[in-house]
């Protein structure tokens, strides 16, 4: 599947949306990726995890993990997929742990995901998480990554998608200057 193939899914779909964002980041856009309307068809989601999975070469995890909300959908796709235990991660009090009875044993080797990355920072939580309970993180991928390839997580990173989007710091912002509405989409709690 190439780009543009790509592209006409999330557009198909209604997730790839124009107009002024609040990215979960902080930062502003004049576009925003809502993956939540690519995902929310199983045979979908299941051809883009397909697609993702076939980008990550080696080592194979024991467990796939991503962060509450983005993650979670796409955790459990590409986990179903590669016939692997699937968590999630999500803030208690602001800070990314594991809750529900979930648990990672020490050694076992943990595949990252999220829906969309742009700075990175909730990728980088979850590592976190990962490495004080002793996972082995072998690698981090994402649907859409917004970075232009600028994410450095300390391990292999895949992306589906690598879209360049500009985002601005809000005192910069050029829309926040022409008076344009802004909108926060994402769900970050």
């Amino acid at each position: 599947m190439n780009k543009d193939e790509i592209i006409a899914i999330f557009k198909e779909n209604g997730a790839m949306l124009e107009g002024h964002f609040l990215l979960t980041s902080g930062r502003h856009s004049n576009r925003y990726l809502q993956c939540a309307l690519v995902l929310q068809n199983p045979a979908t989601a299941e051809k883009l995890c397909r697609e993702l999975i076939k980008k990550i070469p080696g080592e194979r995890p024991d467990m796939v993990i991503g962060p509450a909300l983005g993650g979670v959908t796409l955790a459990y796709e590409m986990a179903r997929q590669l016939s692997v235990q699937a968590l999630f991660a999500e803030r208690e009090n602001g800070v990314m742990t594991l809750r529900r009875g979930f648990g990672i044993p020490p050694g076992k080797k943990v595949l990252v995901v999220e829906d969309v990355v742009t700075t990175g920072g909730s990728v980088r939580e979850v590592i976190k998480v990962v490495e004080e309970l002793g996972g082995k993180v072998v690698g981090a991928a994402s649907l859409v990554d917004r970075s232009n390839g600028k994410v450095d997580f300390g391990c292999p990173f895949y992306s589906l998608l690598p879209l360049e989007v500009v985002s601005y710091l809000p005192e910069e912002c050029p829309l926040c200057k022409e008076g344009l509405s802004l909108v926060k989409p994402g769900s970050r709690v």
